[in-house]
């Protein structure tokens, strides 16, 4: 059934809402320039709760004795449906999503006040759209215009998006599959990279291969703007201009993940662009890898969130001393913060609908714990950037390797596959 589990999810979210109401609007359509549009890409909180597609839709959730789920949707019009394609109406939105009546979304301002009236809490996230407050303000000021006829308005409003938040932070069996389908689509699209890459290709040729293997695995799109950063541009942690020549002997790191059934996957490589490690850039690949696989065996129920940064950091300080960028001890590095000249990062971030994903990292004061069903990434990195203090041989070295893990009862599962060990990596490209 094509509502499940979206179904499920509304349903157990209609149990918290007692006798109140929640509106969720998804996402426009956004202008490109003139008369073109972006692509379009529902709302995630939206997507989460009913898997419908098309914009200019509202999903709005009655609760108490009676729940109901109702969808406000594009009514179907058979002029519009030959120039953009087909629409499912009110009829087919019930009949596919599962919602128990549907609307025109030209109702919806007529529907809107009699839904909100004598509701004791409204649920809706306010601040993050201004037209939408606008339209939600009118409505309430609809309801209580009606005071004397009896009718009454919610007396609070609740954060609907911080509701949800909590049920996203762990993922079902659904989200698992298409998480775990996105990581296979970007897997592969890093391994045809690697076996892609010459001395002298532009970056943007990378990043074709990427978005040429994601397309035909069946990827929507790209879950971010990719990252292909060769040479010293690798020191730019959000660099996306992905322009410049890939020089012989210099290292390209590709940051990029595809996104399957609206499911994000990350993943980063690091590579030497003609395919060898020299011993400065295995050295300090090694220390990355080495931090990695710490903060992976630290990632784990009963952990915080930040337990598996704290592993990879005192890898990455050793690393540090070791290869001469800095000097002291590995306590004394991070108590003093002098590693953040060359890692000023954390370790990794919830994944899921977005790839930077909802959940809250802290509970009170303390660290989120970590709990199966729980998916985030894992991600250290070292950047390099050129210095009179910095030996000669690490100058403009920029790595980063970060998979996609999901926690498990007894540990993690690392679900991410491209190469990435030195061994593994110089045999794909040795045979490309």
């Amino acid at each position: 059934m094509k509502h499940e589990p979206f179904s499920s999810r509304r349903a157990h979210l209609l149990t918290m809402l007692g006798d109140g109401i929640a509106i969720l609007p998804t996402a426009p359509e956004r202008v490109r320039n003139r008369d073109a549009h972006h692509p379009y890409r529902f709302d995630s909180y939206f997507w989460y709760l009913t898997g419908f597609p098309e914009p200019e839709s509202v999903l709005v959730l009655v609760g108490g004795s009676t729940p109901q789920s109702i969808l406000f949707c594009r009514d179907k019009n058979e002029e519009r449906e030959i120039w953009d394609g087909y629409r499912y109406g009110p009829l087919g939105a019930c009949a596919d999503f599962g919602f128990d009546a549907a609307y025109p979304i030209g109702e919806l301002e007529t529907r809107l006040p009699e839904l909100l009236s004598d509701r004791a809490a409204l649920w809706y996230s306010l601040g993050h759209d201004a037209a939408w407050d606008a339209r939600i303000t009118a409505a309430l000021n609809a309801v209580r215009a009606q005071n004397r006829n009896g009718k009454r308005a919610p007396r609070e409003v609740r954060d609907l998006h911080s509701q949800l938040d909590s049920m996203r932070l762990s993922k079902d069996a659904a989200e698992i599959d298409a998480m775990k389908r996105a990581a296979n689509i970007s897997s592969a699209g890093h391994a045809r990279a690697m076996r892609a890459c010459r001395p002298g290709m532009a970056e943007y040729e990378l990043e074709a291969e990427l978005s040429y293997e994601f397309r035909r695995r069946g990827a929507e799109a790209h879950a971010y703007t990719p990252i292909v950063a060769g040479g010293l541009n690798a020191c730019v942690l959000h660099y996306v201009s992905n322009d410049k020549l890939l020089n012989d002997h210099a290292l390209v790191l590709i940051d990029a993940g595809c996104e399957v059934e609206g499911y994000a996957s990350d993943i980063t490589r690091t590579f030497p662009v003609n395919g060898r490690f020299n011993p400065a850039q295995r050295d300090a690949y090694e220390v990355v890898l080495a931090a990695q696989n710490a903060a992976i065996a630290a990632t784990k129920p009963g952990n915080h969130f930040m337990d598996p940064h704290e592993a990879a950091l005192k890898v990455l300080a050793q690393g540090m001393l070791d290869l001469k960028l800095l000097e002291g001890s590995v306590d004394g590095v991070i108590e003093s913060g002098t590693y953040k000249r060359f890692y000023m990062h954390r370790t990794g971030h919830w994944l899921g609908l977005d790839v930077h994903d909802a959940g809250e990292y802290r509970e009170g004061d303390a660290w989120t714990m970590l709990a199966p069903g729980m998916t985030l990434t894992v991600e250290p990195g070292l950047y390099i950037r050129p210095a009179d203090d910095v030996p000669k041989a690490l100058h403009g070295i920029g790595i980063r390797i970060e998979d996609d893990v999901l926690v498990t009862t007894d540990g993690c599962e690392v679900y991410t596959s491209a190469p990435k060990t030195v061994a593994e990596i110089e045999e794909v490209m040795r045979h490309a």
